[in-house]
């Protein structure tokens, strides 16, 4: 395989997953922790090795290392892997899954902004999401199905049966289509779920970092705090279930991940507990047949509470549907969500400024289209120039 983002949370444990497997490491891409890099080539002896940039190559024990946005996408061509991790961070995961899509590998995908930016130009059926929420729902799915205007399809029989209409009685498939009314994924709700509202906005960074549930990178938690990270999840969601049957709502314990109702007035629930294993055991493998994770006990866990997710708690969530709507917008909140959590990284603005800025960017935004993948890098510069030019 093929891991971009070796040396983070989901690239380590997509390594423990090869090694619990006996899987191959092609090709190892990470940041600048050379330390633990070092560490991972002398464990995996990938044959390619990438990172960031000339400093930290110069740092990496490995010949021929090479560096920089350009080496990831010659390195996706040459290689022979057929699986593509790809758990970078941020707008540089976009282009190596594009590149590998176009080489017609399958992804197993743990870049939210891929989607979010241009889940337009992304065929999702060579796609397994690496995610709690997206997992549970896929999981919930059946996995091997796809959805169409709300129907889970099994692909298997549909090929069998290609030529016959859904809604002919003697089709084979006519059992395996199910009709779902909405697809739901959970939120933990942040750092400051608990907080006075009228307090919110003097929380300090330190305050955002101190997660309830888990720990995780600096960005995804003050994402997890402003509730961008489930407006981005809803988007990736659209994308990979072709449906804007979609919500979400804060559940505090984090052991539900996913729901889906359907049709009949059922609603099924993924319930596990929090560990990206599970995903990427299943995105890696297609199925699993040995144990990954301990079963949650229910018994243990008592009181599961569902709170609804509150635009004077979570201003973002004013946009839920517009963004859902007007799916183009992914590029703008993206922009404006990286430039405002910068500022407030420096101190330069409040935590509620955050959001603040965001919905300000996307009222001037509002109406752009995307064409072509260039437009997403010609409107992402349009939305970085307003953005200095209000300061």
């Amino acid at each position: 395989m093929i891991v971009l983002g070796s040396t983070g949370s989901i690239g380590t444990n997509t390594l423990e997953i090869a090694k619990k497997y006996n899987l191959d490491v092609e090709v190892l891409v990470a940041g600048e922790n050379f330390e633990l890099l070092n560490k991972q080539i002398k464990e995996f002896h990938p044959e390619h090795v990438v990172v960031k940039n000339k400093k930290t190559a110069e740092k990496i024990d490995f010949e021929n290392i090479l560096y920089g946005e350009e080496a990831i996408l010659e390195i996706l061509e040459k290689s022979r892997s057929n699986l593509v991790v790809n758990a970078l961070v941020g707008e540089a995961g976009l282009k190596p899954t594009l590149k590998a899509q176009k080489l017609g590998k399958k992804i197993a995908l743990a870049n939210k902004e891929s989607l979010v930016i241009a889940g337009k130009f992304i065929d999702t059926l060579n796609i397994t999401p690496i995610d709690s929420e997206h997992f549970g729902l896929w999981y919930l799915l059946n996995g091997k199905w796809k959805t169409e205007n709300g129907k889970c399809i099994n692909k298997h029989s549909q090929l069998k049966t290609q030529n016959l209409k859904l809604n002919d009685s003697n089709s084979s498939t006519h059992s395996s289509v199910h009709q779902f009314t909405k697809l739901y994924i959970t939120a933990s709700g942040g750092a400051l779920r608990d907080w006075p509202i009228e307090k919110i906005k003097n929380a300090t960074l330190k305050d955002v970092l101190n997660h309830p549930n888990w720990s995780m990178g600096v960005k995804i938690t003050i994402d997890s705090a402003t509730m961008v990270n489930k407006l981005f999840e809803l988007l990736e969601a659209k994308w990979l279930f072709k449906t804007d049957k979609i919500d979400a709502f804060v559940e505090t314990k984090s052991v539900i991940h996913a729901l889906v109702e359907w049709m009949d007035g059922s609603t099924t629930a993924h319930i596990s507990k929090t560990d990206m294993k599970l995903p990427i055991a299943y995105a890696v493998l297609g199925e699993v047949k040995r144990n990954i994770l301990k079963p949650v006990n229910l018994l243990e866990v008592g009181n599961i509470e569902f709170r609804k997710i509150e635009k004077e708690r979570y201003p973002i969530w004013e946009i839920k549907d517009l963004l859902l709507e007007k799916s183009d917008l992914g590029i703008v909140i993206n922009t404006a969500n990286e430039y405002s959590i910068n500022k407030f990284l420096k101190n330069e603005i409040s935590f509620s400024d955050i959001s603040r800025i965001i919905l300000k960017t996307i009222k001037k935004f509002e109406n752009i289209k995307i064409n072509k993948t260039n437009d997403i890098f010609e409107i992402k510069k349009e939305v970085l120039n307003y953005l200095k030019g209000r300061n």
